[in-house]
């Protein structure tokens, strides 16, 4: 698989970027440009990525294409087009954003987010968004949720089979769908029903970790690769399995040191089980 995580500054030009983001050890990158980019500029980036081997894994569409609000709704969707557009541009595996929530907050929890009215409206949005884009060499993806369509595995098997599109992919982030001390005592059997159901639609994944508190009643935090209970021996070996070539992308981490030390994590686990990673 390949490691990645991002490239600061952001503004370096396509040569500096692509020579830092191998100087911190990757071999995946987030995009490095929106969609403002004109098209020299974008074969720019892909060709400095081509030439020092990364893949650039995904293009952020982060908005509420489901929100109550038929405003914010109509420009969640508008800009998820775009970057749809921007992934396909750039070669990149996918672009990636959440379903969304009914709720207020875009990312937040909603009584009705995983109601059937809501799983179909979620498939009638996707459906929507690449229709209108017609991507021929990326993917358009949800990233999976504790409390928000897809939260398991077949859920995100039922989108797939509902929204029936080749250019509809799975990005895989197993933190996400840790949502109860069973699941976290046991992220072993999580990760091998993930990969044994979505390994052949898995584009991308997030590498992260989770925490569970002691303290009344359930607490689980997002915490560094390392530092919580995510089986990432199960994890690496899935990946290296099914899908040796997908991105893994650090994400959430305060400073470019708990990069550092979260990508010495899984490169030593990766080393523990004899599993190549760059």
């Amino acid at each position: 698989m390949r490691l990645g995580g991002p490239v600061t500054p952001r503004d370096l030009g396509p040569e500096e970027w692509a020579a830092r983001a191998r100087a911190l050890g990757y071999r995946a990158v987030n995009a490095p440009l929106d969609e403002s980019a004109d098209d020299a500029t974008v074969r720019a980036y892909v060709r400095a990525a081509e030439g020092a081997d990364l893949v650039i894994a995904e293009v952020g569409a982060w908005s509420n294409p489901i929100s109550p609000d038929p405003d914010t709704a109509r420009a969640a969707r508008e800009l998820n087009e775009r970057r749809l557009d921007l992934a396909d541009r750039l070669c990149a595996r996918c672009c990636v954003n959440i379903a969304g929530s009914r709720g207020a907050r875009w990312d937040g929890p909603h009584p009705d987010n995983l109601s059937g009215a809501v799983f179909d409206l979620i498939v009638e949005t996707v459906r929507g968004i690449i229709d209108a884009v017609r991507p021929t060499r990326t993917h358009y993806a949800l990233e999976t949720m504790p409390w928000a369509y897809p939260d398991s595995a077949d859920s995100y098997l039922g989108l797939i089979r509902a929204i029936d599109r080749p250019r509809f992919a799975v990005h895989l982030d197993p933190v996400n769908l840790v949502s109860s001390p069973r699941l976290y005592y046991d992220t072993g059997a999580l990760l091998r029903e993930c990969f044994a159901k979505l390994g052949p639609y898995i584009v991308s994944c997030h590498a992260k970790d989770i925490a569970l508190a002691d303290t009344l009643t359930v607490h689980l935090s997002e915490v560094r690769p390392g530092l919580g209970a995510l089986d990432y021996r199960t994890y690496l070996e899935s990946l290296a399995r099914l899908a040796p070539d997908t991105p893994l992308m650090l994400e959430h981490l305060p400073s470019e040191n708990e990069y550092a030390l979260a990508a010495a994590h899984i490169r030593a686990v990766a080393a523990e089980a004899g599993i190549p990673l760059a």
